[in-house]
């Protein structure tokens, strides 16, 4: 197995303990084990690519790391009150129609390809996850405030930018609906 799928698997089974640690209300070591699970996915790409290490298992997994980690980080803020339900069910029913479609083209033979706003999307979730993350660590202190506006700032944007992908990868792939 190559470096990449090595970091990749990390990734998932880092998630469990990013979770235990989140839960037993260790914030800090939830937050930094989130930063560091979350740079694994941008070093596994560029090595990938880099040295050509492209296989089909990081096609499919690398992805997969990415929402198991970012979505279960959501439904703890959801537990907690710092985030709303309804976002995340707005992320996991975009998340959902693309997997959809992107099953329905490849059972065709067509790759529905990743677009630059999915990325986009994937990025200001990775980076909204760890402010809201900080919120706890820094409750009662004079940045609270501060992180809490900006956990919001990218927390909509994420969101904003996940319909707008959805709506982008609906748009461009119209024909695998009338397969």
């Amino acid at each position: 197995m190559n470096l990449p799928n090595k970091l990749t698997i990390a990734r998932v089974v880092a998630v469990p303990v990013f979770v235990i640690c989140y839960m037993l209300g260790w914030y800090l070591a939830a937050f930094i084990l989130f930063i560091l699970a979350s740079l694994t996915d941008m070093l596994d790409g560029k090595i990938a690519r880099k040295y050509n290490l492209v296989t089909n298992f990081g096609k499919i997994m690398d992805p997969l790391a990415d929402k198991v980690l970012v979505y279960s980080a959501f439904c703890l803020l959801i537990e907690d009150g710092l985030m709303p339900a309804w976002m995340l069910i707005v992320i996991l029913a975009r998340e959902f129609t693309v997997a959809g479609m992107r099953t329905v083209a490849a059972a065709e033979g067509i790759v529905v390809a990743a677009a630059m706003s999915g990325k986009i999307k994937t990025v200001l979730q990775m980076i909204a996850v760890p402010f809201m993350l900080f919120i706890p660590v820094v409750a009662g202190t004079m940045f609270e405030q501060v992180i809490y506006y900006g956990a919001y700032i990218f927390l909509w944007a994420s969101l904003i930018m996940t319909v707008y992908s959805g709506f982008e990868y609906i748009s461009k792939n119209r024909s695998v609906f009338s397969m």
